[in-house]
Formats: structure tokens, C-alpha cells, sequence
């Protein structure tokens, strides 16, 4: 089963907003709460067919959520200043830690369109085939594969939660027809949820889904206005390089000085030119080692 997207959308100002009866509901049945939850996977497939919302730069958004949660399910403390730090502040030859791992994990999972491939280099430490068994453990609508695909990964490895909730998502995006992985359950579940099976997994699964689509369509819109704000502003930059530096931005969630495609000191130079044109945003506080993002 998949969905069809319009074939003509352009205009970020119409974006569909999620419906009031969606954000607003207080369903308690099973049957309520996955009408619900299709009701806004529907709307997020909308959303992601407009060309305005930069769909690699949200990916990563929510592949930041996503690898936040699942740190936290294992009981660390590193949250999204920290992940950050981890991933575009490593050095070659540096070792990101167990949190970076994390995070890089999901980032392998949904920067190229899914495949078993590309799970299999996102979730190394799984054996060779075992990707491929646990997605063709998911049948019926997407939801409903996403979940058989959570239950049968934990219930044969309990200890694999990133793998799990990674599989899951791929798992919903082949169903639904999506490219690319986008990270749905892992923000919007509780540990708890993880060691639960049948329908109170499916319950909590469903809960989870609406509440992370209502927040991605709400970072998509987000986006969308970010990215076009970034995109009036490039051709007032003159440095060599801005161009690649500009699509670099609407493509990862942070950037540091160093990664762009300039000297160090026009970098720098580039970055804040790019804050006071309100363009993009520092997002450490930090006086050094900074990082940008629109």
C-alpha cells in the first residue's frame, strides 16, 4: 500500500496545516487512535511532496529527535547540544562515543534512500540477512509493518533498541512509498513502551506517531521559511564558495566553520555574515567551537 502525492507543489505559504480534530482528539480505543494516526501520516505525506521544504535538512531535524530519544532510552545523559558536539565537531580519527554512535546511526539510516544496503551500513553490528528477515516480519497497512518489524527486532533481541525503532521506521516509510527513512517512533515513545507487545504496542505506537508527525509537519512548515529566507539572502554573498556553503546548510542540521568549502577565517567570516542577515542561527552560546544551522 502506498499513498500518491500532488503532482504540482510549489508554494510554501499553502502547506496544509494539521487538522484541529487531529492535534486536538483525545481518542482512547486502539481503532480511534489509529484512525487518528493515519489521518496524520496522510497529512505528513503532503507536507513532504512540497518542493519548498527542504527534505534532506528535516530528515536530519528529525534524525536529531530521534537519536536524542534513543540515547536517553539507554540511559545516558547526552541530549541534543551534546549529539551535536559528537557528530560535527568530530575530528578524523576521533571516536564519536556511544551517544555519536547513535546518532550517526540514524544519520546512515536516512541520508540515502532505504535500502537493506543502507540499513545494513547504518547497523553494523547486526549479522549479515538478519535486516532483511526482520523487515519481512512486517505485513498489512504501514503502521501495522512498522510495529510486527519493532515486536519481532525486540522480541529476538531485546537489547537492540536503535535497531529496533530504526527498522520500524524503514519499515513505514518502504510501506507507505517514501525514498528515504523518516524518523516517526522513537521521539514520540517511552522506554517503557518498548518492553510492551501486541496491541498495547500498537497502541503505544500509534500515540507515538501522532504526536511525532504533528511536530515534523510543524518543523516542516518551519523549514520551509527558513530555507527561502537562506536562499533570498545568497546572492549578497560574495565569497569564493558560498554557493556549496548555502546548499551544506540546507542539508545538515548544524555546520561547523570548518567543514565549509572556505579558509577557516572567511568561514567564520561567512557564518556571521549569514546570522546578522538572518539567515541561519549559532546554536551552541558558545564563544568557540561553534555550530550553525538555519
Amino acid at each position: 500500500m502506498t499513498f500518491t502525492r500532488p503532482d504540482h507543489i510549489s508554494d510554501r505559504d499553502t502547506l496544509p496545516r494539521m487538522p484541529a480534530w487531529v492535534t486536538s482528539a483525545r481518542a482512547e480505543t486502539l481503532e480511534d487512535v489509529a484512525f487518528l494516526s493515519g489521518a496524520a501520516l496522510s497529512q505528513l505525506h503532503l507536507v513532504l511532496g512540497y518542493k519548498e521544504v527542504p527534505q534532506p535538512l528535516l530528515r536530519d531535524r528529525l534524525v536529531l529527535r530521534a537519536a536524542e530519544a534513543c540515547v536517553a532510552f539507554s540511559g545516558r545523559p547526552e541530549r541534543v547540544g551534546e549529539l551535536r558536539d559528537a557528530v560535527y565537531l568530530l575530528r578524523p580519527g576521533d571516536l564519536p562515543g556511544p551517544a555519536g554512535e547513535t546518532y550517526l546511526a540514524w544519520q546512515r539510516a536516512a541520508e540515502r534512500p532505504v535500502s537493506i544496503k543502507v540499513l545494513d551500513r547504518a547497523l553494523p553490528t547486526i549479522e549479515p540477512g538478519q535486516i532483511a528477515t526482520w523487515l519481512d516480519a512486517g505485513k498489512g497497512a504501514p503502521v501495522t509493518r512498522a510495529v510486527m518489524v519493532l515486536e519481532a527486532v525486540l522480541r529476538e533481541a531485546p537489547r537492540e533498541d536503535l535497531a529496533a525503532l530504526i527498522l520500524a521506521d524503514a519499515a513505514l516509510a518502504l510501506a507507505i512509498g517514501w525514498d528515504h527513512l523518516v524518523p516517526m517512533l522513537a521521539p514520540g515513545l517511552k522506554r517503557a513502551d518498548l518492553r510492551k507487545q501486541g496491541g498495547d504496542l500498537r497502541l503505544a505506537c500509534h500515540r507515538a506517531l501522532i504526536s511525532s508527525v504533528i511536530e515534523a509537519v510543524r518543523q516542516a512548515a518551519d523549514l520551509a521559511r527558513r530555507a527561502a529566507q537562506l536562499k533570498a539572502v545568497a546572492p549578497k554573498l560574495r565569497a569564493k564558495g558560498a554557493g556549496d556553503a548555502v546548499e551544506m546548510f540546507l542539508t545538515r542540521d548544524a555546520v561547523a566553520p570548518s567543514a565549509l568549502p572556505l579558509p577557516d577565517r572567511a568561514a567564520r567570516r561567512l557564518c556571521d555574515r549569514l546570522v546578522d542577515l538572518g539567515a541561519v542561527r549559532e546554536l551552541t552560546g558558545r564563544d568557540t567551537f561553534r555550530l550553525y544551522g538555519v
